[in-house]
């Protein structure tokens, strides 16, 4: 893993957690798995940091470009499925 999460400089520490924490899940599902309630409410909590569609769009296309994930993707999925499924992509 040779690549960096995108962050902003204005974010807070515990802030700069979470979002790490939500990219780290994306890449869990991407690659052992992960429960969709922990990556729906990382997504909630990542929402409150990011709320501009804009910037959640830009900040999604650079973790792609670094580790070709996609976020979106995984967000879809874990708002189709029901109860306390694991998410594998």
């Amino acid at each position: 893993m040779n690549y960096s999460y995108p962050l902003n400089d204005s974010w807070s520490t515990n802030e700069i957690i979470d979002v790490v924490n939500y990219y780290t899940l994306i890449e869990k599902a991407y690659t052992n798995g992960v429960l969709q309630q922990d990556i729906l409410i990382a997504y909630k909590r990542f929402k409150q940091i990011v709320p501009s569609k804009s910037e959640e769009k830009q900040l999604d296309r650079d973790f792609e470009k670094q580790t070709t994930y996609i976020p979106y993707r995984v967000i879809q999925k874990a708002k189709t499925l029901n109860g306390k499924d694991k998410i594998k992509m």
